[in-house]
């Protein structure tokens, strides 16, 4: 299976969505038993802000270009192109003072509630 990051970065930003009125800025590029990797690029719509929740499965973002800040419960992260960070499930985070040009891979992951050690 592959999936192409500059063939994502054409549908979004995608269709209004509740959170997203002015419409989703992120797509589903595959997706395989537990695991789904997205495309994220939050300034793609006009409204510009990451209005996350927490997610109910672990995730990995790879930032792919730009640069931002993650803010993960209150402490921020700054990240750049070729960066990983991890958010465990469960856990409030978003982006932050990224550049126009901020894209990142998402990789969704593991059984409801997160791993356990």
């Amino acid at each position: 299976m592959k999936a192409s990051i500059h063939d994502a970065l054409k549908r979004l930003p995608g269709a209004p969505a509740a959170a997203y009125p002015e419409g989703v800025p992120f797509t589903t590029m595959m997706a395989h038993g537990s695991m789904s990797v997205e495309v994220f690029a939050p300034g793609s719509n006009a409204d510009g802000r990451d209005r996350q929740q927490p997610h109910t499965q672990d995730e990995l973002y790879l930032v792919h270009r730009g640069t931002g800040q993650l803010v993960i419960n209150g402490q921020r992260l700054d990240c750049a192109a070729g960066d990983t960070l991890f958010v465990a499930a469960g856990v409030a985070h978003r982006f932050e003072q990224f550049s126009d040009d901020f894209v990142t891979w998402v990789v969704f992951y593991g059984p409801q509630g997160g791993e356990r050690k």
